[in-house]
């Protein structure tokens, strides 16, 4: 007796269309996006949130942990987790503040920073097909509304 194909499984749950809501897009986006980026960190042997939080240090050097958090909306053990799995790697070292010696500074290493840009080439390749069918100004926009949309407001939630 022949086996029948097993049916291709049905999408449940609500779907987005131009008409949805901004705010529901934008989460949909943003899922779409930590998907294909985080896939891309995991094939170079991090999470994606290795990579944000080196990103962070990269971008923003001397910043304590707890301004770090807040910077990523990690809660304390959440970043301490982060940060002692990426400093046993050799991905980041921690240094007493020299202005306050009861703080650390999370400080991304030769070998983190090596990582970290192959990453994001990698990362800004994968971002490029999932925007290939808009032009370079439409994308120019996009990033300036988002931008605009942010502002310099603390977010109160979590980079993921």
């Amino acid at each position: 007796m022949r086996s029948l194909p097993s049916p291709v499984p049905e999408i449940v749950g609500p779907r987005p269309s131009a008409e949805s809501e901004i705010t529901w897009l934008l989460h949909r986006a943003a899922q779409r996006m930590r998907g294909v980026t985080g896939d891309v960190a995991e094939q170079h042997g991090l999470a994606l949130r290795d990579y944000i939080v080196l990103s962070a240090l990269a971008k923003t050097p001397g910043l304590t942990q707890g301004e770090l958090g807040r910077s990523l909306g990690l809660d304390k053990t959440t970043l301490m987790s982060q940060l002692d799995r990426l400093e046993h790697r050799g991905l980041v070292e921690r240094h007493h503040d020299p202005r306050d010696r009861r703080l650390r500074l999370p400080v991304i290493t030769e070998d983190g920073e090596a990582l970290r840009a192959t990453v994001a080439g990698a990362c800004a390749a994968v971002e490029e097909s999932v925007l290939n069918s808009f032009g370079q100004d439409q994308v120019q926009a996009l990033r300036r509304m988002l931008f605009t949309i942010i502002g310099d407001a603390e977010d109160r939630g979590s980079c993921l």
